[in-house]
């Protein structure tokens, strides 16, 4: 059962070694991530013109759940659109608050932004720095 959801701001700083790495190693065996938040992470890199493989030898080893964004996830996070776009949040965004609400746990990020969010979607979210 996974104690919280990770977006891909939270991840980038783990694998960066980024202030607030340290709160994501703590949760990463029991956490999670939805496959659209992958993308972006695995785009990161690739903008950095780093080979599939080298990506792939970087993420496929962490030790969270990868969750496939399916009809459900990609409806909930259509309907947190009305909600999250005051905030300027993006559908990656919403990608992680859907799943975090979802399993009713907490959404770890380093984007500032979302506090705000969490009362009006219910959920909780955590900043990592």
């Amino acid at each position: 059962m996974s104690v919280a959801i990770l977006d891909a701001s939270a991840l980038l700083a783990l694998l960066l070694g980024e202030p607030g790495a340290d709160k994501v190693k703590a949760v990463l065996t029991d956490a999670a991530m939805t496959t659209v938040n992958m993308a972006e992470v695995v785009g990161h890199f690739a903008r950095a013109d780093a080979s599939e493989n080298d990506i792939r030898s970087l993420l496929d080893p962490l030790p969270f759940e990868r969750v496939p964004f399916d009809d459900e996830l990609a409806y909930a996070a259509g309907l947190l659109l009305p909600l999250t776009k005051p905030a300027g949040l993006s559908f990656g965004d919403r990608a992680c608050l859907a799943l975090a609400r979802r399993l009713r746990v907490k959404a770890l990020t380093a984007d500032r932004g979302w506090g705000p969010v969490a009362d009006a979607i219910g959920i909780e979210v955590e900043t990592i720095r």
